[in-house]
């Protein structure tokens, strides 16, 4: 009888924990890699590969994706850079988009093709 007890625990134990597995996001979940989401200002394809192109030429970033209707930049880094994302803006800023915490230089922005000029705030 004690056999028995011992039998149907155990089995309870596998079936909970097989449960508790597949309901885990183990494809969102990787080790030393952290997603942070930058708004960053612009308008067309030509800001959209400007972006991603700055943003992926910093150390530690792995990808970077910009929606240019949402004015939304997704970007994935090694959790072992952890300046990366401030980085990140920097450099953004620096090739003429503003970000949340960058203002481009405003002779950079003048620069950039009319398509890619987009109302500014005040700083």
């Amino acid at each position: 009888m004690k056999t028995i007890k011992m039998f149907f625990t155990v089995a309870i134990m596998l079936v909970t924990v097989s449960f508790a597995n597949a309901q885990s996001d183990k494809a969102q979940r990787t080790i030393g890699i952290k997603t942070e989401v930058i708004k960053v200002s612009g308008t067309c394809t030509m800001d959209k590969r400007r972006i991603e192109n700055a943003a992926n030429t910093v150390d530690g970033v792995k990808t970077a994706d910009w929606n240019e209707y949402t004015q939304v930049l997704t970007l994935t880094y090694s959790v072992f850079k952890k300046d990366a994302a401030d980085n990140v803006q920097k450099k953004i800023a620096s090739v003429g988009n503003d970000t949340k915490k960058y203002r481009a230089d405003d002779t950079v922005y003048q620069k950039l093709p009319d398509c890619c000029h987009y109302q500014r705030k005040q700083s």
